[in-house]
């Protein structure tokens, strides 16, 4: 009786291949887009072409698996590995997809409704996010998903704001659009900037505008992303996480909390 020869699953190999390149394109996109090397349109679509090749990772592990369990091939390393892989490349899609259904489709958000601070459009190309007034729709959105995103008013001197303003701003890696202004003869000013987001470095305007208007000093900030229709969160987080800073910062330094 002859015994039939186990064949060895070419699918299960391309699954280990595919879902390795996937690893490696990703982790080198993500440095060269953290470091300046790559523009983030490119990086997008780099992101995108990183989904496919994990997605057919898995493909190629599904196939490669009915073929070992209906025809007994080897393989099983390989499908093990590729499946592996892709899961893991596929983790902080899910997570962004998740975040993009709880959060709102927001792009642009701001401390102040009615006279947002302004930015410098020229910064922006024609590949960017316009720079416009949110619709009441949006502010409706922004309150109810971001209560904490609210401006700040300090019984404190003009000068006094600025300088803790420029302590906090000093321990964040924001690029500064123009030098920090001289708070001498200032009533009001604006202190633009670029941030980006904390792992793959997504770039968002930001704007501090520092207002004495006699009785109190206000405080109002915008944050807005160049890229992408969602945020997923990150402009608010910046707004709550760097006011919360700067009320700790002023309290620290003079015992006192923002104004009522």
């Amino acid at each position: 009786m002859e015994i039939p020869v186990r064949g060895t699953s070419r699918a299960a190999g391309w699954s280990r291949r595919t879902g390795a390149f996937s690893a490696i394109l990703l982790l080198i996109v993500l440095v060269g887009h953290r470091y300046g090397l790559v523009e983030t349109p490119a990086f997008l679509w780099v992101l995108g072409i990183v989904a496919l090749l994990s997605a057919s990772a898995l493909l190629f592990a599904g196939f490669a698996f009915s073929r070992l369990w209906n025809f007994g091939d080897r393989g099983g390393r390989d499908l093990t590995v590729g499946t592996l892989l892709a899961l893991l490349v596929l983790v902080p899609y899910g997570i962004a997809a998740y975040r993009a259904a709880t959060y709102p489709p927001l792009s642009d958000v701001s401390t102040d409704f009615d006279d947002p601070p302004m930015f410098d459009a020229s910064t922006r190309t024609g590949d960017m996010n316009l720079l416009s007034p949110s619709t009441p729709g949006e502010q409706r959105l922004q309150a109810e998903a971001y209560p904490l995103v609210t401006g700040r008013s300090y019984n404190l001197h003009f000068d006094r704001v600025l300088e803790a303003v420029q302590t906090v701003l000093d321990r964040r890696d924001w690029q500064l659009a123009a030098p920090f202004p001289d708070a001498n003869g200032q009533g009001e000013v604006t202190i633009e900037a670029l941030a980006k987001s904390f792992i793959i470095g997504l770039p968002a305007d930001v704007a501090i505008r520092v207002i004495d208007d006699g009785d109190a000093v206000i405080v109002d900030m915008r944050s807005a992303s160049r890229y992408g229709r969602y945020d997923l969160g990150d402009n608010a987080d910046r707004i709550v996480s760097f006011l919360t800073e700067l009320d700790q910062q002023i309290a620290g330094q003079v015992g006192t909390a923002p104004a009522e």
